[in-house]
């Protein structure tokens, strides 16, 4: 059984800047990673990706300002986000992709003034 353990979130105004991360009890060698998140009432949705070769897609809502990276061993993801804006208020979870394991406790970032 895979645990997702995610850490970093926090209260920032909007502009800042946080950095999460997340470890993951083994090594993640081989496999594509993501971060997603979901915001009160809505949906959770798919934030970025990184794949095995470090290949990394995004969200268009963040491009340019949020950044995926990951070690494999041991197996952690990270998610550099800047010029934060309240519209990305929400629980931010890390896990593969696409999806297969069970999900974390997710970590809160709250973008307000």
């Amino acid at each position: 059984q895979v645990q997702l353990v995610e850490s970093g979130g926090g209260l920032v105004q909007p502009g800042g800047s946080l950095r999460l991360s997340c470890t993951v009890s083994g090594t993640i060698f081989g496999i594509y990673m993501a971060w997603y998140r979901q915001a009160p009432g809505k949906q959770r949705e798919l934030v970025a990706r990184i794949t095995t070769d470090r290949s990394t897609k995004y969200l268009d809502s963040v491009k340019g300002r949020f950044t995926i990276s990951r070690d494999n061993v041991p197996g952690a993801v990270y998610l550099q986000m800047d010029s934060l804006k309240p519209e990305d208020t929400a629980v931010y979870y890390c896990n593969n992709y696409p999806n297969t394991w069970s999900w974390g406790q997710g970590t809160q970032v709250t973008v307000s003034s």
